[in-house]
């Protein structure tokens, strides 16, 4: 659902890439070009705080701005 949304509006020339290898992680939706990631979390990721945390740090230090939401609330949403 999200995948449409940002493939079909473009977004300013964005252009998200679904599934985007970044060093070790591979991202949920990612426009390299504006360096901005968007990452859907669900429940396995309540108890996976720290490693989130590492990983947002890491994309962080390669100037990309990571962007988290929820998946029920992309479903509710959107």
């Amino acid at each position: 659902m999200l995948w449409r949304r940002l493939r079909a509006h473009r977004l300013a020339g964005a252009g998200f890439r679904r599934q985007h290898p970044i060093g070790p992680y591979i991202v949920d939706f990612c426009a390299p070009r504006k360096k901005i990631i968007i990452e859907l979390d669900g429940e396995p990721h309540i108890a996976e705080k720290e490693y989130d945390s590492a990983r947002s740090d890491y994309l962080s230090e390669f100037g990309y701005t990571v962007i988290r939401f929820w998946n029920h609330e992309v479903m509710t949403d959107i």
